[in-house]
């Protein structure tokens, strides 16, 4: 009955237009005085200490990284380079979004800011092509979703913290799964494309012109490999290693690309600052929510409920898979990642699943979140960059929910996907 109560208390404080944040701490303090004998300045303690992490550090860095990476002419660089490779083929300009969107996931570790860099070139540039609009923006906030699954990850980097994971290996987990998605969603593009007459370029792209592109986008994808190889080198800890983006953002943005000015470096700070607030505002009451949750002992009473649905393994990650879509409609993906790993993760790994494979699996959820209504994060970002009606990007957005989902399956129940690169360098 409390589990019942306090998940709908959250969600009618959501439902009227609540930030996520102060309905997680609304809700976590009704049921405290409501329930239990506790204070409710446990709250305030829980919310505080839980943001006194090194580890967390890693997240405002990764988000300025990011920004400054979108203001120092990295994404118009990728597209170029992703335009060179697949911008001939049917459907080309959707596949170089896809491929774009991959690239800049490599840099940014998040969605949104994923679906804005990239968006605000490619949407446009589909729409010169006649390509339908909705179309256009629905499939940007699909790709937008492989930002937070290729790294870096900020939901990586909060699994690690609340799960105990190392963000090294969770990082190198992403990296295929990531991929799937992009490849199964460009087949799609093409599939589309095909359907509706939409062609490629009409550009003839040579081996110089790709070697071209590469070589001016070479400085922005060298950071994935600069951030996975610092850490598994064991040069730099995640934390350290974003702190390095940072730098080398800095350095590449003024002295490489020429285009981080002092008034880009402070729109780029300004951004990244308006981020983090809203991002640490969650993460502090969600740890006291969580801290609540295990008082109440839910985890365990979950555990139980699931062990009498089924003993079979298949059917309980069928059901967590789909408990996991569900929230991810409602409810911000950091938040729901601090509250759900340590209801879950027991019972998973009771059923012989990897914590690693298990972030993975809670990321790919909570992205497609990114994209289903009334959330959807990336859609209003998309409806933004675009002028799109959210309707009409809704509309469109099913046949890539659908690629997304097929992908989730095969993560699910392929473990390789995730553990492969992970077993092979540990």
């Amino acid at each position: 009955m409390e589990t019942l109560l306090l998940f709908a208390l959250l969600i009618v404080l959501i439902a009227t237009s609540i930030p996520i944040g102060i309905a997680l701490g609304l809700a976590t303090a009704i049921m405290l005085h409501f329930t239990t004998n506790v204070s409710l300045i446990m709250i305030a303690q829980k919310s505080f200490s839980s943001l006194d992490s090194f580890p967390l550090l890693a997240i405002p860095f990764f988000i300025l990284a990011g920004a400054l990476m979108s203001y120092g002419g990295i994404s118009r660089r990728l597209v170029a380079l992703a335009e060179s490779l697949v911008g001939f083929i049917i459907g080309g300009l959707a596949m170089v979004t896809v491929l774009a969107c991959m690239f800049f996931a490599a840099i940014s570790g998040s969605g949104p800011a994923t679906v804005s860099a990239i968006g605000s070139f490619m949407i446009p540039a589909m729409k010169e092509r006649n390509y339908d609009a909705g179309f256009a923006s629905a499939l940007t906030a699909a790709a937008g979703t492989i930002g937070v699954i290729i790294p870096p990850s900020i939901p990586f980097v909060l699994y690690s913290i609340v799960s105990g994971t190392s963000v090294g290996d969770l990082f190198l987990a992403g990296v295929v799964p990531g991929v799937i998605i992009g490849v199964l969603l460009m087949l799609n593009c093409y599939v589309i494309a095909r359907k509706k007459g939409y062609m490629g370029d009409g550009k003839v792209h040579t081996l110089a012109d790709a070697g071209k592109a590469f070589r001016e986008a070479v400085w922005a994808l060298l950071v994935p490999v600069i951030i996975l190889g610092g850490i598994y080198g064991g040069v730099f800890t995640p934390t350290e290693a974003a702190v390095v983006a940072v730098v080398y953002s800095v350095f590449i943005g003024i002295f490489i690309y020429k285009e981080l000015t002092f008034a880009t470096l402070y729109e780029a700070l300004k951004d990244a600052v308006l981020v983090n607030g809203a991002t640490s505002f969650m993460v502090g009451f969600s740890m006291a929510f969580a801290a609540y949750l295990a008082m109440a002992q839910i985890p365990a009473k979950l555990g139980t409920w699931l062990a009498g649905v089924s003993t079979d393994t298949i059917v309980i990650m069928l059901l967590l898979n789909f408990i996991l879509l569900v929230i991810g409609c409602f409810v911000d993906n950091i938040a729901a990642v601090i509250i759900l790993t340590p209801i879950l993760l027991p019972v998973v790994t009771r059923l012989g699943i990897d914590p690693v494979q298990f972030g993975v699996i809670i990321t790919v959820n909570l992205a497609i979140g990114f994209v289903t209504p009334p959330y959807g994060i990336n859609l209003f970002v998309a409806s933004a960059v675009s002028g799109e009606s959210i309707e009409k990007i809704s509309k469109n957005i099913m046949p890539f929910v659908l690629s997304m989902g097929f992908a989730l399956l095969l993560i699910t129940f392929v473990p390789s996907l995730s553990l492969g690169l992970v077993r092979l360098l540990r």
